[in-house]
């Protein structure tokens, strides 16, 4: 069984409320005159293995540290 896509869209936007099909709809609209911003991955090979073993061992352990903190003062 191949169902396309627009066939999936379609038959999810069927069981929502009609609002909310309208943002759909708006939603859509908008990725068509989206334009990409960015480089290209291939662009960015050549940058592979620049970022000395340490600085990265840093980082991972920052993040590590700081995600899935809440700060209950930040609000």
């Amino acid at each position: 069984m191949n169902i396309s896509i627009v066939d999936k869209v379609i038959e999810q936007l069927k069981d929502l409320p009609q609002e909310l099909q309208w943002r759909v709809l708006e939603f859509t609209r908008s990725l068509g005159t989206a334009t990409l911003q960015g480089v290209a991955g291939m662009q960015l090979l050549q940058f592979a293995g620049t970022i000395p073993l340490e600085d990265i061992k840093n980082m991972s352990q920052a993040i590590e540290q700081g995600c899935e903190q809440i700060d209950t003062h930040e609000w």
